[in-house]
């Protein structure tokens, strides 16, 4: 049975934390998770659910997330290309961690911090109206109809966004999977985020500063299209 957020401090969570053992440069890369802590995010570390200092923790830089970064490419792409602002990537499966660790730390990016885990939890401490841009990228499109209501783009994941997301703040959404693309059509808009899209070529071409994830390469080779789905928070 499925309890809310608010009992016990508990939420379901759906899919991997584990893969493949970690190699030992993994390791050590992992072992460098404490210092690319954005802070206390978990209810063990944090019960009360502090909002985060934010403003502190980047020198007052805009703040950008990425929800599920995978193996950080875009995540790390985008905090070498963008000095001057802050981001979070949540993601809970370790190996995605490890190997996001390994490139921020190879390439000495202190405009970074990984919160390994529920980026549920993450939203939870973020203060309201802090975040200018939100990217999900490739998410789990649980495609079986009874799991539909796991995927991000649900009220108990968009609510929590739309709440950390400032006025004017831009939700990329990238995904090869033509039906997630009517749910986060219809779900993203009731969530009170604009569609941008004028035109077919603003779905169907990335963003300028787009670098393709390993994600969409295996879609590419398998024969899927991607979708560059852009909404603003009004």
């Amino acid at each position: 049975m499925t309890r809310d957020a608010g009992e016990a401090g508990w939420r379901n969570f759906y899919g991997r934390t584990k893969g493949k053992k970690l190699k030992p440069s993994q390791r050590r890369s992992l072992d460098r998770l404490p210092e690319y802590s954005p802070g206390p995010v978990t209810r063990g570390a944090n019960p009360g659910r502090e909002p985060l200092d934010v403003r502190g923790l980047f020198g007052g830089r805009p703040l950008w997330i990425e929800i599920g970064f995978g193996s950080g490419e875009h995540l790390a792409h985008q905090a070498m290309s963008n000095p001057g602002v802050g981001i979070i990537g949540a993601e809970p499966f370790v190996n995605g961690v490890a190997a996001c660790l390994g490139k921020i730390v190879a390439a000495g990016l202190g405009n970074a911090r990984v919160h390994a885990g529920d980026a549920r939890d993450l939203m939870d401490v973020l203060p309201e109206g802090s975040v200018e841009k939100a990217f999900l990228l490739y998410p789990d499109p649980w495609p079986k109809a009874r799991h539909h209501r796991r995927r991000f783009v649900t009220p108990g994941h968009l609510g929590p966004l739309r709440r950390v997301m400032a006025p004017g703040g831009e939700f990329r959404l990238a995904t090869d999977i033509g039906d997630y693309v009517r749910q986060a059509l219809s779900e993203v808009s009731k969530a009170g985020f604009r569609w941008t899209a004028e035109r077919p070529a603003d779905w169907r071409e990335p963003w300028t500063d787009w670098i393709p994830t390993r994600y969409e390469l295996k879609a590419l080779r398998e024969g899927r299209t991607p979708h560059y789905l852009t909404f603003l928070r009004p």
